[in-house]
């Protein structure tokens, strides 16, 4: 592999150079890498979607013809799932035909029902075939993004460009945005690559007009990667990367604390995004923006001191706010919508205070220890009339009367390890009309009790949002009876005060239509679980991660059908929780570990029966969980190695109206030795309820399975479980199992094959108008005598109806 560098400030610059320099003088070097601006990764994908359309123009104009391609596909696969779905795009960007692009469906429908991963799954050599055949004999340019960690050899995909004229130009880019120093670590794993392209300039030692210029440009990326957003402001949206970058940089590296999970609430709540759609937008640019910046400080500070640039930060420890010299004319000269401080000392001056603070939006302070919160000046926020989001982070005031009682446009206050100082408290006439505001309340182990008063909650009718962490527990739901009815998104967890008994846990939720998150992790005096399907019709997601004493998780009418996403960790709450609707990823967490002793949990059934829209599931840590009814589910493959994990006393598993599933991955033995009921069917959930009951034999069996399936390969799922089962039990007698299978061509409750045996016995199948065959294989061991070697009686019938 040659490399070749590039002197480039800007998307232009680099464009013409990498056309030049690398397409017209190097034609035999087909495989291109480069890696943006400092090899960081910054700016690369805005380069290359640049040169695709700088190539679709000129195939239109057919000048220069060293450049006119005859084919130009550009590739996003910055979301990195498979190469058999990279493939997929290259051939939906060629048009292949419908017979070609069935190839994809059917095997990939095979693969369902064999559980295998997404991730693993490979190019398809016969669509291989047909792409080299489209494009065998043509002038190819491929670009392509790989948001893998792999290269990716393109000539498995039928994109050959070592034995055609075809050139590949791609970068390593995930869905984010990057600033890396990776860069040799890549540059040793390239294998298929001819050129990587090493730019000469440092996009850290730019000026800032330059680097907000790239940024610009990344910002416009993500528009483009969305049709539905191409009247959307790229103003606004580099704003709210920039916004995303001044959290991560400046106050979650302070305080520890994932507050930049909240990003869609500061983008509208400090008033960026606006108008209409800005839930929808809020939401699609939270998946798009997340910085990985190891190596972006430089820029940072670079940025801070551009006139554009709309945050200021004051994190020295010595330094006090606002008389700092150096800093002192920078913030008077020109107003800084964002602010974060994270000092010691917090000192100002009336004059300077009224200048700078008058035009903040955003302001976040951390002050003092955890244990030793330091106290903010009287009337420090009085002339924050546009403050939208506030957060204090150790700091103690007057609960009494809070410094922001001046703040009537604050949609958004956060509260972490705050105290109160009745030392602050005097005289004060202004009311509280600020809470009439208040769009998300967020309170982290600051006990407050007050401002949850029913004479405040009253006031706060455009509530949407409410976290408790580490103050109440769930019995504070009693106080909201009757009262924000909008509340979208409810979380009190890790409560540090045991629930009062005497208190009626009945119809909590009640009037909770409009929720849609609800985590109520760590309360681990909640007995009983008060939800009801026909009021909280609008719940999605619901986390009861770490709630021991949680007897059973059935209500008697049943969870929302809405329900999309469930957890139950028995290995206590996540470490940080997420704004979207899938719970955050726990099975990597190491705290949450399978030596840790989760013998108190005492939840020994769990029904979700009827959440038709339920596709993420997570139960872990509930050795006394004995039955799981995941009935009507959405859920496609159940895996017991990353879904449902350390629950060795299960027993029964109930599966009916599943018509999305394709298939279980079983884990170890561990995860079926306990189990004696498996009910399954595939048809259809009604509307109006799945009637059919598991039809359990009142003969006491080992093992009862009854399945009744739409589709015979389902039965490979059947097969594994029977395998692993059989594969540590050595004392089977002849009549200890039962299984009943039903094959069924339709969704209806009529026609297919029905299979009934036991160890010893077999009915044989009724007659059909159509053509099924099932192969059963059972295996039944006896132990020898002194060793587990025994005899082994296999018994197989094959069945086929043929048509009449």
């Amino acid at each position: 592999m040659e490399t070749e560098v590039i002197d480039a400030i800007d998307v232009y610059q680099a464009r013409e150079q990498i056309l030049d320099y690398i397409i017209l003088r190097h034609r035999e070097q087909k495989v291109i890498y480069f890696p943006g601006w400092s090899q960081s990764g910054f700016g690369a994908a805005p380069v290359l979607r640049s040169i695709a359309q700088e190539l679709r123009l000129i195939k239109d104009k057919k000048t220069p013809a060293e450049l006119c391609f005859d084919r130009i596909i550009y590739i996003d696969c910055s979301a990195w799932e498979s190469r058999r779905v990279m493939q997929r795009k290259i051939a939906e960007e060629l048009e292949l035909d419908l017979e070609t692009m069935a190839i994809f469906d059917k095997q990939d429908e095979e693969d369902d029902f064999s559980g295998k991963d997404h991730g693993s799954r490979d190019m398809l050599r016969r669509v291989s075939a047909v792409i080299d055949q489209t494009v065998g004999l043509r002038k190819i340019m491929m670009i392509f993004l790989n948001g893998s960690d792999d290269e990716v050899d393109v000539s498995r995909l039928g994109i050959n460009p070592e034995y055609r004229d075809h050139t590949i130009l791609w970068t390593f880019n995930r869905r984010s945005l990057t600033m890396h120093d990776h860069h040799r670590e890549i540059a040793d794993k390239l294998r298929y690559t001819d050129i990587y392209l090493s730019m000469y300039a440092d996009v850290n030692f730019f000026s800032s007009s330059l680097q907000f210029a790239l940024l610009r440009e990344e910002a416009a990326n993500i528009v483009a990667r969305h049709p539905w957003m191409p009247s959307i402001d790229i103003t606004m949206v580099t704003e709210c990367c920039l916004y995303e970058l001044f959290m991560q940089y400046s106050f979650h590296r302070a305080t520890g604390f994932d507050w930049a999970s909240h990003a869609p609430n500061y983008w509208v709540c400090d008033g960026i995004i606006k108008g209409g759609l800005t839930r929808e937008i809020s939401s699609t640019l939270h998946q798009e923006i997340h910085w990985e910046i190891d190596a972006a400080r430089i820029m940072f500070r670079s940025l801070m001191k551009d006139p554009k640039a709309p945050y200021f930060i004051v994190e020295d420890p010595e330094a006090p706010f606002f008389i700092a010299e150096d800093d002192m004319p920078l913030l008077i000269k020109r107003p800084y919508p964002w602010i974060s401080v994270t000092s010691k000392n917090l000192i100002i001056h009336e004059d300077t205070n009224k200048a700078i603070l008058e035009r903040v939006s955003s302001l976040f302070i951390a002050l003092g220890k955890p244990d030793d919160p330091q106290g903010l000046p009287d009337g420090f926020l009085k002339h924050c009339s546009n403050l939208g989001a506030l957060i204090l982070c150790r700091c103690a005031f007057s609960f009494v009367s809070p410094p922001f009682l001046w703040c009537h446009e604050l949609r958004f206050l956060g509260l972490d390890h705050c105290t109160h100082d009745n030392t602050s408290e005097g005289e004060n006439n202004a009311k509280w009309t600020w809470l009439q505001n208040l769009w998300v309340l967020d309170l982290r182990y600051t006990e407050w009790d007050d401002i949850l008063s029913q004479e405040k909650i009253d006031n706060m009718d455009k509530l949407r949002e409410l976290n408790i962490e580490g103050f109440m527990c769930w019995q504070l739901a009693a106080r909201l009876h009757g009262k924000l009815l909008y509340l979208q998104r409810l979380r009190i967890i890790k409560p540090m005060h045991k629930a009062d008994t005497s208190t009626d846990s009945s119809g909590l939720f009640v009037d909770k239509t409009e929720l849609e998150i609800l985590d109520l992790s760590g309360n681990r005096d909640m007995k009983n679980l008060s939800i009801s399907s026909s009021t909280a019709r609008s719940l999605q997601m619901l986390i009861l991660d770490g709630c021991d004493v949680l007897e059973n998780v059935v209500v008697p009418d049943g969870l929302p059908s809405s329900l999309r996403s469930f957890s139950f960790d028995g290995y206590g709450p996540a470490t940080r929780w997420t704004s979207s609707f899938k719970p955050p990823p726990k099975i990597s967490e190491q705290k949450h570990n399978s030596d840790a002793d989760t013998s108190d949990v005492k939840t020994s059934k769990i029904s979700l029966q009827g959440c038709t829209q339920l596709e993420n599931l997570f139960v872990r840590g509930l050795p006394n969980l004995e039955e799981l009814d995941l009935s009507g589910s959405a859920i496609k493959v159940l895996d017991f190695g990353t879904m449902v994990v350390n629950v060795p006393g299960l027993k029964r598993l109930i599966l009916l109206g599943c018509e999305h599933l394709r298939a279980i991955k079983w884990g170890t033995a561990d995860s079926v030795r306990q189990l004696k009921l498996l009910c399954v069917d595939a048809r259809p959930w009604r509307a109006h309820g799945f009637c059919q009951s598991c039809p359990v034999k009142h003969k006491s069996f080992i093992l009862q399975l009854h399945a009744t399936l739409a589709d015979a390969r389902f039965s490979r799922s059947l097969c594994a479980l029977f395998a692993l089962w059989c594969g540590y039990r050595y004392e089977i007698v002849h009549n200890d199992i039962y299984f009943n299978i039903h094959v069924t061509s339709s969704s209806g409750s009529s026609g297919g094959v029905q299979l009934e045996t036991t160890g010893e016995e077999m009915i044989e199948p009724s007659s059909q108008q159509h053509q099924v065959q099932v192969t059963i294989h059972v295996y039944v061991s006896n132990p020898g005598e002194g060793h587990r070697k025994g005899r082994e009686e296999s018994k197989e019938q094959q069945m086929t109806e043929r048509v009449a």
